[in-house]
């Protein structure tokens, strides 16, 4: 893990990926002539594969593509909903508000529809070509890594809940070792169902095909399968959550930062803080006070948490919940908002939301209560990103572990237990009601120069995914360093707010840093009114950016990925 990378460069394509199996599978279908949006749903794919303890074939993919021949910016949310049979109040009468692991968590899975879609739209090639590869994972399998396998040894307790996830994750009994090979023959299976039926349609066309493998999915023998077990289980989800639902294409969220335009997700994902962070960092000179020096930790870690206090305060799924953007994002609040940072006094808690009409704090609701010595959970969830030969870019955050939802038997995925990033509470804009998106983590970004793809970025990680991307951001843009530098250099995170994920933990005033920020680093950030915590040297609970930075003047492709996790960069 101390070993330093160097920036891979390319001048024709260049992919980025969260694993180096899902980077080559990218890699291939661009040699092979496909386009960025083929190789960015071929690593998305793969990783569901591959990094199946954190993402899943039944999970989410949310994605920002560019395309270069019309210069638009597209977003998919790949985010599923609530089935019908939930009610608002649901888990407060049943849970006692809780949402508890399993089955009741589940909303529909959103991926296979947010791949395919993509492909329809954007891409060139095939379901079956693009999914070969992860066909091929699942069924021979691949040999499992260091980081897999201390995951799934850490949580057996939580595999061994169902005899189905038991099967696949634990198999013979054991946890898999590293270098083991890992095989999902009924995820296989399912796959290759899908191409099957694709093979079928594709008689009336490339996109009939892609339809029928889509159907396959969603009105076929998998949305029975997993349906008819969800309901014998005692789960809410039916077939017709299946058969009616669709990804949607939403509007980016979108802001400057010099001559950079930033694209972020919607407010059905924690997407709006980061050009909400960034629009208060605007207002300092970042680079005086010098990177990592405890000014700019402080600075940038008070930023972040006011834009926290609003995501609590304001964000959920637009079709249910009226979210101010417009106001959010403008300079006058963002300037109201720099002004409650002091330079030398951290807030001790979660600062207030903000109103943007009044300009007023607001009183923070649904506060859990704040806990005190236990370790902020890790978040689940891979990365990807590719820049093809022309200027197309594909930007994906798949995610879904596998620790807390069932693998459905005989399909080898889980139905998306996203669901736990629902607040059970009604009051909470984030909260459950039939067909409404829980507000989501994965949360990828693109950056544009001069109406060109410049930086699609984004990493793993939760809670920690906007405050790795930021300082990533800010270490290639104001820093000047480059890419792998700029990936690889010491991080920093908050956990001062509640938590994206049930049970929404919160812990006051807490900041961790990667022991390469040096301790008096820490002390004067410590005096300033922040609760240090150490990492380690580098850990992948700090995130695993990936990135690619275009030099328009050069005609080279710079590549980063973070060796935090197995996260690789191939380029030519």
């Amino acid at each position: 893990m101390s070993a330093k990378r160097m920036t891979i460069m390319g001048t024709r394509h260049v992919v980025a990926a969260g694993h180096y199996l899902a980077a080559h599978a990218a890699f291939e279908i661009l040699e092979a002539g496909g386009n960025a949006i083929d190789a960015g749903v071929a690593a998305g794919l793969a990783i569901g594969v591959l990094q199946t303890e954190k993402v899943n074939i039944g999970g989410v993919a949310p994605q920002i593509i560019f395309t270069a021949k019309d210069r638009k910016v597209h977003s998919i949310d790949g985010l599923g909903v609530w089935p019908q049979a939930i009610t608002p109040d649901y888990f407060m009468k049943k849970h006692g508000g809780k949402i508890p692991p399993g089955i009741e968590r589940c909303v529909v899975p959103a991926a296979p529809d947010a791949w395919i879609t993509a492909l329809s739209r954007f891409g060139t090639m095939s379901f079956g070509e693009v999914a070969s590869a992860a066909i091929r994972f699942a069924s021979e399998g691949f040999p499992m890594y260091p980081l897999m396998a201390d995951f799934i040894g850490s949580n057996v307790d939580n595999y061994s809940r169902w005899p189905s996830s038991k099967k696949v994750y634990l198999p013979g009994g054991k946890a898999p070792v590293p270098g083991k090979v890992f095989v999902q023959s009924d995820l296989g299976r399912t796959l290759k169902y899908m191409v099957d039926e694709e093979r079928r349609g594709k008689r009336r066309g490339r996109k009939a095909g892609l339809q029928a493998a889509r159907d396959a999915f969603y009105k076929g023998d998998i949305a029975q399968a997993v349906t008819k077990w969800i309901g014998q289980q005692g789960g809410l989800m039916r077939y017709d959550d299946f058969a009616n639902f669709k990804v949607n294409f939403e509007p980016t969220v979108q802001s400057k930062f010099g001559n950079i335009e930033l694209h972020a997700c919607g407010p059905w994902s924690q997407g709006p803080a980061l050009p909400m962070a960034l629009n208060i960092l605007k207002g300092y000179d970042l680079k005086a006070m010098g990177h990592n020096t405890p000014q700019y930790i402080h600075v940038v870690t008070e930023a972040l948490n006011l834009a926290f206090a609003d995501r609590h305060h304001h964000f959920g799924d637009p079709k249910f919940v009226d979210v101010p953007l417009k106001g959010l994002l403008s300079e006058k609040y963002s300037a109201w908002r720099r002004s409650m940072i002091s330079p030398d006094k951290a807030w001790p808690e979660m600062p207030p939301a903000g109103d943007p009409k009044t300009l007023s704090a607001l009183q923070n609701i649904c506060m859990p209560v704040p806990q005190k010595d236990e370790a902020p959970g890790p978040g689940d969830t891979s990365y990807l990103c590719v820049i093809d030969r022309h200027g197309n870019a594909f930007s994906a955050t798949p995610s879904d572990g596998s620790d807390k939802t069932p693998i459905i038997p005989g399909v080898g995925i889980l139905c998306s237990g996203r669901g736990t990033q629902s607040w059970a509470d009604p009051s909470h804009p984030s909260s459950v009601a039939p067909g409404k998106r829980p507000r989501l983590t994965p949360n990828p970004a693109l950056a544009l120069k001069n109406g060109r793809a410049y930086m699609p970025f984004g990493t793993p990680g939760g809670d920690v995914q906007i405050q790795a991307m930021i300082q990533v951001f800010l270490n290639i843009n104001v820093f000047g360093m480059a890419v792998q530098d700029a990936v690889e250099a010491p991080r920093f995170a908050s956990y001062s707010y509640p938590g994206s994920f049930e049970p929404h933990a919160y812990f006051p005033g807490r900041l961790y840093l990667e022991s390469r920020i040096d301790k008096s680093t820490g002390d004067a950030l410590a005096a300033m009114g922040h609760k240090i915590y150490w990492w380690d040297d580098m850990t992948w609970l700090a995130g695993s950016v990936c990135t690619i930075v275009n030099d328009f003047k050069q005609g080279v492709l710079h590549g980063g990925a973070d060796p935090r996790r197995p996260a690789y960069v191939l380029g030519w």
